[in-house]
């Protein structure tokens, strides 16, 4: 019993990281029905901007998270004003192609500037890299990982639900007619949405490089995760991503410890059995996966 309450809590730690990594995928697509097939290689940079922000700074990633909001919310602005303002109302395939380009272009300018090494930070002190609940042992870097995605996803859905910014966000991601109808420029609340999603993956990577090894490819292992939670919690519901991060962090671990050598195939098969049965989700709206701008 006591391996199992092991099991499930670790799980349950996982999967609010996965969560928190899937949230800003998730969020534009709520709203601007694109997939951003780059979304692994801006996770990607918020490590290495962890990673150099402790490494040349001495500032700990976890302090300097406020930092790499910001600046990620300026790349997602930019991302949506030089990329995606132009491609938003293309065909799907049109969008695909862009941000898969711009996912191979980020990670070959990260393979040209940090080459091919592995790098991770440790900030915690000696002594303190685990936490004792009882005979339960918890990894330290983890239960912070959790914290900050209980907080950010917290604040998402507040902020979605109870200011006038985020009602207006929500009647994009719900009807974009109605929306432009009642004086909403669905031009502003992309550019919002595209820089909010963004600096929440910057910050997702910033909180994972203690946890996690850095290196240019490694954003087509969490992208894969993301698609996976997304699909498993619903298609553009926050709420979803949530229930997604936690329910693949659980099965993962269960199937790791059990049989380890299925471990790496548990996203595969979740991901093609959800696509076949349940596309829409958990709490995804039957249908969001088929809807459009137009």
């Amino acid at each position: 019993m006591e391996i199992l309450i092991q099991l499930v809590l670790s799980g349950i730690l996982l999967g609010g990281v996965y969560a928190l990594a899937a949230l800003g995928l998730n969020l534009i697509f709520g709203v601007a029905k694109i997939i951003n097939f780059a979304h692994g290689e801006f996770l990607m940079l918020g490590m290495y901007a962890g990673f150099w922000l402790m490494t040349l700074t001495g500032i700990n990633p976890y302090y300097g998270a406020p930092l790499i909001a910001v600046a990620f919310f300026i790349l997602g602005a930019l991302f949506y004003t030089g990329v995606m303002r132009f491609t938003i109302y293309k065909p799907e395939l049109t969008q695909v192609f862009v941000t898969l380009g711009l996912s191979i272009a980020l990670q070959n300018l990260a393979l040209m500037f940090w080459q091919a090494d592995y790098r991770t930070i440790q900030t915690m002190p000696p002594g303190y890299a685990s936490l004792m609940v009882g005979n339960i042992n918890l990894p330290t870097d983890r239960v912070i990982a959790f914290g900050f995605a209980v907080a950010i996803l917290t604040a998402i859905i507040v902020f979605l639900k109870t200011t006038f910014t985020g009602r207006a966000i929500e009647a994009v991601s719900q009807d974009l007619m109605s929306a432009r109808l009642m004086g909403i420029s669905p031009q502003k609340i992309f550019l919002l949405t595209f820089g909010l999603g963004i600096a929440i993956t910057g910050v997702a990577g910033g909180v994972l490089i203690p946890s996690f090894y850095a290196f240019p490819s490694v954003g087509s292992f969490f992208v894969l995760v993301a698609f996976v939670v997304v699909v498993l919690g619903g298609l553009g519901s926050v709420t979803g991503t949530i229930v997604g991060g936690l329910t693949l962090g659980i099965i993962e671990t269960l199937v790791g410890y059990f049989t380890p050598d299925l471990k790496e195939a548990t996203h595969f098969v979740l991901l093609i059995l959800l696509l076949a049965v349940r596309p829409h989700g958990l709490l995804g709206i039957k249908g969001a996966e088929k809807e459009t701008l137009k």
